[in-house]
């Protein structure tokens, strides 16, 4: 018995060791690591989020991932270390300031080198996205979306061989899509490049990737065919849509559960229904909106798993019956806007709840759709002008006319395509000057910034770039196409009490889309002698439009000629700005509401930045823009837009005839006497006239006023008496502003009206403004002067909005 107790007690000394390790460890953090996270919680400005990080808290108790108004932030440790970070701003947030390295940010995580997990998403991270990120070896999921990341995929993050994960959606990303990324990340299962600006075709080392489940590659600029897909064998979900892919439809491997293609250039007709029938597991495909012709396969509405399908947009052919059958699980089905004739199939007709069919615009007899259809003649006449034959009948033209016809489709392409990526070299060339004066210190990886040939400074100072990029279409619809039936419906088919005006080339109507928002339609006549590739080059133009300072482009259509397919009309459609012009808020005299100083000096504001925009947001830059303060038109918000400008497809198929109409974008009436200088120095001249009108509240309307004005603020500014100084200002002006932002402003405004000025826009620019880091006016704006105590608050703002421009 006495022999026994030894081993009793080695027994009760194994299961005690065994409850031991079934315990969580409560290890402290590290204390490295704990400094690590306190100096990303500084990198990052210290946001909201990580509010309740301090020294000696306990870092790895995490404050949950749920989304609060001011973002999220979890923290996960095994054992002493940290293996998830995860913070997440709130949808909005701005980019960080000016001082942040985004190359510190990241040499400072790879201090935590167990790192498994970091998502870092909606921080207002901005710089290139760093090489540096391979120093992170054990990282199995990295999500970044939703920053102002910029330049490409660099080749240091091949290090990251245990990848699974990679999401960078919603930044702006661009160049070429790697292609070692399917070489290097063999482990990679989610690759996620949602709207950046990456261009190029897909590698086809993308289609071989064996781990592969989920491609996502939508809004980008991506064009070409896409890579065999056969050969990713996991793949489930592929979404490339909003891009300039194409022709050739994909080719797909068999478990493919979702697949989006919509908006592009693919073209031709679909697989064949036996080879559709391989496709047992797919539940959503959408191919609308693209070139896809010929029968549509009825095949597509009884694939056992099918619950989504869009064919909508295109020129699919064939005779629909009502024994076509249907799947089981099918939920929507959109058939609109094709040239499908014969009747909406019965299964489609006995609609179960929840589900949604769409015909419309086709040739279909019956269905809820029925007044919506056309004619079948129509269909079989715009079945011809595509090339499509219907049974029984030749075609007139021969193949030769068809490859034809594909090889200028194919050069317009390939055209749009190097003029897009020579705009953004020359883009990123073009702000190297203005970036090296106030660029900041900032790390970047040497791999990074030398593989794309970027000096470190451009790339720091691409913040500023970024910002407008981004942030200067903030709320504007995005661009598209649009039917003519969406427009026939926005007008009431073109109904005259919708017409705002009109002349030999053609009509501007008000309108209201489908989805509420309202519109004007601009129809212009397109000439014989204006070839596809011209056009195709000008709408490139017109797409690129868009700032919240201008009236922007929401879209285009085209009517073609059912002889010849060639396009005979165009429609613009742009936004409807329906509170006014500036000067109707403005001027002596008028009638309604006036703008406050505060007011004023924002509109112009707002003026000079669209200006900038049209000057050297886009290239080639779009000068001599005909700016009227008429033209200038004030939304709801009391934000100024540009409502006339020189849009080249315009100018080249009319005069200047029209004035500006109320929400529209096109050619406005000019002076008696055109200015005196040229080019972008006209805008910048223009720009005067605005600010003096804006200043004295006087109705200007010939050059001789402007010269006369320009005499009397100048003979006000020379004296030291501030009461003939305030004389000068309409009297809205004089109640709201103090004497030296009054001054400020009148100065402005004479540099913009001085005929002796350097040739070059941008120097006229900075001597119109002056250089607002070094004058003392620049910085007392609204304090400091008298009347400083009854200048509104806001005009701090404004002044450092106006310090922005300058320095811009």
């Amino acid at each position: 018995m006495a022999r026994a107790r030894p081993s009793c007690f080695l027994l009760l000394i194994f299961f005690f060791s065994v409850f031991l390790s079934l315990v969580p460890e409560t290890t402290q953090l590290q204390s490295s690591q704990a400094w690590t996270l306190l100096k990303i919680q500084q990198l990052l400005n210290y946001p909201p989020m990580l509010s309740h990080w301090r020294r000696g808290a306990d870092f790895c108790a995490g404050a949950g991932s749920s989304l609060s108004p001011s973002g999220s932030a979890a923290v996960v440790c095994y054992g002493d270390t940290v293996t998830q970070l995860h913070i997440a701003g709130p949808p909005g947030t701005p980019p960080l300031p000016n001082n942040f390295s985004i190359g510190a940010f990241v040499t400072t995580l790879s201090r935590l080198p167990d790192l498994k997990v970091l998502a870092l998403s909606r921080l207002g991270l901005w710089g290139p996205l760093p090489g540096k990120l391979g120093r992170l070896p054990a990282l199995e999921i990295l999500n970044m979306s939703g920053n102002y990341l910029f330049s490409g995929i660099p080749r240091g993050m091949s290090r990251l061989a245990a990848l699974q994960t990679l999401v960078l959606d919603d930044n702006l990303l661009g160049g070429a899509v790697p292609a070692w990324v399917g070489t290097q990340l063999p482990s990679l299962t989610l690759l996620s490049l949602r709207n950046n600006s990456f261009q190029g075709p897909v590698p086809p080392s993308i289609g071989a990737m064996p781990s592969l489940r989920s491609l996502a590659l939508a809004s980008n600029n991506l064009s070409g065919n896409l890579p065999d897909l056969t050969s990713a064998r996991s793949l489930q979900t592929i979404d490339v849509s909003n891009n300039a892919l194409g022709p050739a439809f994909p080719k797909l491997g068999r478990k493919v559960v979702a697949v989006a293609l919509s908006r592009n250039r693919f073209a031709g007709g679909l697989p064949a229904a036996a080879d559709l029938a391989d496709f047992y597991l797919l539940e959503r495909l959408d191919v609308s909106w693209n070139r896809f012709v010929g029968p549509f396969p009825p095949a597509l509405l009884s694939l056992p798993a099918i619950r989504y399908l869009s064919v909508a947009g295109n020129r699919f052919t064939g005779l629909l019956s009502d024994a076509t059958p249907c799947g089981d699980n099918l939920r929507f089905v959109d058939l609109s806007v094709n040239l499908l004739t014969g009747t909406v199939p019965a299964c489609l007709e006995r609609k179960k709840p929840g589900t949604a069919v769409l015909v419309a615009e086709n040739c279909l007899d019956g269905g809820g759709d029925a007044a919506q259809q056309h004619s079948s003649p129509f269909c079989q006449n715009q079945a011809l002008a595509v090339g499509i034959v219907p049974p029984g009948k030749e075609r007139k033209s021969g193949a030769g006319q068809a490859g034809f016809v594909a090889g200028v489709v194919a050069a317009v392409a390939v055209a749009v395509l190097v003029v897009g990526f020579m705009v953004f070299l020359a883009v990123r060339k073009a702000s190297t000057k203005g970036a090296k004066e106030r660029a900041p210190a900032m790390l970047v990886d040497d791999n990074s910034s030398s593989s794309n040939g970027y000096p470190s400074k451009l790339l720091a100072d691409a913040r500023y770039i970024s910002q407008t990029v981004k942030l200067g279409a903030l709320g504007i619809p995005s661009y598209r196409s649009f039917s003519l039936v969406e427009l026939e419906a926005a007008t009431n088919n073109f109904e005259n009490s919708y017409l705002l005006g009109q002349d030999s080339h053609g009509e501007m109507y008000r309108g209201r889309l489908g989805n509420g928002i309202p519109v004007t339609i601009r129809t212009l006549k397109i000439k014989r002698s204006q070839t596809t590739q011209s056009l195709n080059r000008h709408i490139e133009t017109i797409s690129r439009l868009r700032h919240q300072h201008l009236v922007s482009a929401l879209g285009h259509c085209f009517e073609y000629d059912l002889d010849d397919s060639t396009v005979t009309q165009l429609y613009m459609v742009f936004e409807y700005v329906q509170n006014g012009n500036l000067r109707s808020r403005i001027s002596q005299g008028t009638e309604g509401c006036k703008l406050t100083w505060a007011q004023r000096i924002s509109a112009a504001i707002g003026v000079a930045k669209g200006i900038q925009f049209l000057h050297g947001g886009i290239i080639p830059g779009i000068y001599e823009n005909n700016l009227r303060i008429t033209n200038i038109l004030i939304d709801q918000n009391h934000v100024a837009k540009i409502g006339s400008y020189n849009i080249p497809i315009m100018a080249e198929a009319m005069k200047p005839e029209f004035d500006s109409w109320k929400g529209g974008a096109g050619a406005g009436t000019k002076f008696q006497t055109d200015s005196p200088v040229h080019s972008g120095n006209t805008d910048i001249f223009d720009f005067g006239v605005i600010l003096l009108e804006v200043v004295s509240g006087k109705t200007i309307t010939s050059l001789y006023e402007v010269e006369i004005l320009k005499e009397l603020m100048q003979w006000a500014m020379a004296d030291e008496d501030r009461v003939r100084r305030r004389s000068f200002a309409a009297p809205t002006v004089r109640k709201g502003c103090s004497d030296e932002s009054l001054r400020t402003v009148m100065e402005i405004c004479v540099r913009c009206l001085a005929k002796e000025e350097p040739a070059h826009s941008g120097r006229r620019w900075r001597t119109c403004f002056g250089t607002c880091s070094s004058p003392p006016r620049c910085r007392t704006i609204g304090k400091g002067t008298p009347g400083a105590a009854t200048a509104p608050r806001r005009l701090r703002r404004v002044k450092a909005e106006m310090q922005m421009s300058c320095a811009a």
